[in-house]
């Protein structure tokens, strides 16, 4: 039955509005967003206090609830995208590390298998991060299985997982990085550079190629210098790329956050968390791929080097952090988890926005833009 939420304000894609309604019509999309001057006739959701924004969109991330996409079953998978809920998060695209080849074809047939069966979260698609990465900055990654780019292996991939690989992160500098951006981006794939000890003319072929992403800004990467701009430096003026933002606090501080946020627009900041399978879970050992990992005060490291390894950040925490630390306004924040997220994907179409004859997948938030409630198609989901 088609009804109407009233709230103190709404997080729309090009404005945000002060109180009214919006309507969530029967068949779980969007209708119209009426003023307060303009009250429907109809049943009316009271959310006086709150704000209304659309569900946020995790777009790199590897586990939650000691789940792991390179390790769990379809159950397993299942339980990540019914724990996304509690996060705000309404779509996500589960994400792999660097594994053989062998792995990554059976995780691919694993999500075709089971392709739209998820009860959560919306898997809007798979994300491969890695193999094509470089030794310097495997991070939490496994060097033994990094490898230069392969046309072959990625359509092999492309079929295995029947279209659901709609993004791949590689590091630019190695062998025939921008001939494979370039048939990548060509059959639909978004490129994302990272893990990577890149020159600035390595990283910028391949954007011209075709690569329109960062993977975790400043993580796996050389420090920026003003006389090696590098892959930072790619990422910080490069005039139309997203670059991929963990706040934690932990990962990046936040006075270099800020750094990126001023010299590229939040329009240009996909907020991603990198959650690992400690995400939820209480401090302790876990694995991230075949690396052992220990969990203390809030971080994610490698037993064996104290790498960051992942994280165990929830998306609704970081949008939390931005406005707390005063980087960006309410209204930036939730765009960079949900908006910035669905385009960077061109998927706007179906997910990050709050806009007629899309689906109705949004967030209730107090006024500390803690997540009081997720609706999924227009039903509630998740309440606090």
């Amino acid at each position: 039955m088609t009804y109407y939420i009233h709230a103190k304000k709404f997080f729309l894609e090009n404005k945000t509005e002060l109180g009214g309604y919006l309507e969530v019509q029967d068949n779980g999309q969007f209708g119209f967003y009426y003023p307060e001057s303009q009250k429907p006739d109809g049943e009316i959701k009271e959310y006086g206090d709150k704000l209304i924004a659309p569900g946020y969109f995790d777009s790199h991330i590897h586990g939650l609830l000691n789940e792991d996409v390179m390790k769990s079953d379809w159950e397993g998978i299942n339980k990540i995208s019914e724990g996304l809920l509690k996060a705000g998060v309404t779509s996500w695209l589960p994400t792999t590390i660097t594994a053989s080849h062998e792995q990554l074809l059976e995780i691919c047939k694993m999500f075709a298998a089971h392709k739209g069966q998820e009860t959560g979260a919306k898997i809007q698609g798979i994300h491969f991060e890695g193999p094509y990465f470089t030794e310097k900055h495997a991070g939490a990654e496994n060097p033994k299985y990094m490898r230069d780019p392969s046309i072959k292996e990625l359509h092999e991939y492309e079929e295995a997982s029947d279209g659901m690989l709609v993004k791949m992160s590689m590091a630019p500098e190695r062998k025939g990085s921008k001939e494979f951006v370039r048939q990548a981006v060509k059959e639909g794939i978004v490129i994302s550079l990272g893990h990577s000890a890149s020159n600035y003319e390595d990283a910028i072929a391949c954007v011209e190629a075709g690569a329109t992403m960062f993977c975790h800004t400043y993580n796996g990467m050389d420090p920026l210098s003003q006389h090696a701009p590098n892959i930072v430096g790619a990422a910080f003026s490069s005039r139309l790329t997203t670059d991929e933002l963990i706040c934690d606090g932990h990962h990046v501080l936040e006075p270099t956050i800020r750094a990126l946020v001023n010299a590229r627009g939040p329009e240009h900041i996909a907020l991603i968390t990198d959650c690992m399978q400690a995400g939820l879970m209480p401090d302790g050992d876990y694995m991230l791929g075949e690396l052992p990992v220990y969990v203390k005060d809030g971080m994610a490291r490698l037993k064996s080097n104290d790498s960051l390894a992942g994280s165990i950040l929830l998306l609704k925490d970081a949008v939390k952090n931005l406005v707390n630390w005063n980087v960006v306004t309410p209204e930036d924040a939730v765009m960079m988890a949900s908006y910035v997220p669905a385009k960077s994907m061109s998927m706007t179409n179906k997910c990050g926005v709050i806009k007629p004859d899309h689906d109705a997948d949004f967030v209730i938030l107090d006024d500390d833009m803690t997540v009081e409630e997720t609706y999924l198609n227009g039903v509630s989901r998740y309440k606090k």
